[in-house]
This record gives C-alpha cells, structure tokens and sequence, in this order.
C-alpha cells in the first residue's frame, strides 16, 4: 500500500490511464480486506455455535444418542428465551410507547425463526455428536478458530433424530 499512496501523489491527471490503474489496484484491495473480514465474522459464529455444544456436553459422554442429541439441540434453539424475557419485562414496565431494546429483539426474533425453520427442514448445521470420531475431536478441541477445519460438520434435521 506505501508504494501506492507514493504514486498517487505523483500523478497528475485524475483521469490517465496510470491513475485509473491505481485506482482499480486500491478497490481490489479494498474489497479483499472486506472478504477477509466477512470470512472471520462467519468463523467467528460457527465458532461460538460449536463452542456451544462443547460446553453442554455430559461429561464422560462418548457418543451420544438421538434422543440426546435432540434435548440439546432444543436447549440450543431455546438459547435467547431468558434474554427475550428480560427485554419483554423491560418494554412492560413504564409509560414509553417505543420499545426500549427493538434492535436486538428483531435479531434474536431473526435468528431463532431461522434456525427453527432449518432444524425442521433441511437440518441444523453442527458437529456429529452422533460419531465417536467427532466427539473425540470435539473434546479436545481448546476453542481455537484455526482448528475448525478438524471438525466434519453435519446437517441434522429433526426427522433423523425422531424415526
């Protein structure tokens, strides 16, 4: 980037083929960074996701069963239910018209409609806690994003946890 700030202030004419080059070579790099960014936003998310699981795991558990699998899967999607609370108590009390936490609510709203629309359909993606293997790597993993590679991550829907 040095070496392109320095060149951009030797040109002269906002519209030569030099300074249009430039500019192309700026807006790339722009829009790599802006890649990079939405690229860690969605390692980030699957991370705490998995994180999730990890967390709620029953320990000395190897494997666990569908039934299992499926009382976790609706805790997950039961996750925001307290902090939806929480805000509902929040516009109940007073005299305001508007509602005090409207963002985050709408979000919450989003994403539990979402991810209850997957679970239903064409499945939840999360680690196979179904598989020994994953299970395994799922144990040992230290909550570093750079090791989410290891993981082989599974759409389970629920009509494969209810046969």
């Amino acid at each position: 980037m040095p070496n392109i700030k320095k060149s951009i202030e030797k040109l002269k004419h906002p519209n030569s083929r030099k300074t249009l080059k430039i500019i192309s070579k700026i807006k790339r790099n722009e829009k790599k960074d802006q890649n990079k960014v939405g690229t860690h936003i969605k390692q980030n998310l699957l991370g705490e996701k998995i994180l999730w699981f990890k967390e709620r795991i029953p320990v000395g558990c190897v494997v666990m069963d569908k039934t299992q699998t499926l009382e976790l899967i609706t805790e997950y999607l039961a996750r925001f239910d307290e902090e939806l609370t929480q805000i509902a108590l929040k516009n109940s009390v007073g005299q305001r018209k508007h509602r005090q936490h409207a963002s985050r609510e709408d979000i919450i709203n989003i994403t539990k409609n979402k991810e209850r629309e997957e679970f239903e359909t064409c499945g939840l993606e999360m680690p196979d806690l179904l598989d020994t293997q994953q299970m395994e790597v799922l144990r040992n993993w230290n909550g570093e994003l750079r090791f989410l590679q290891h993981f082989k991550l599974r759409r389970i829907a629920k009509k494969h946890l209810i046969e």
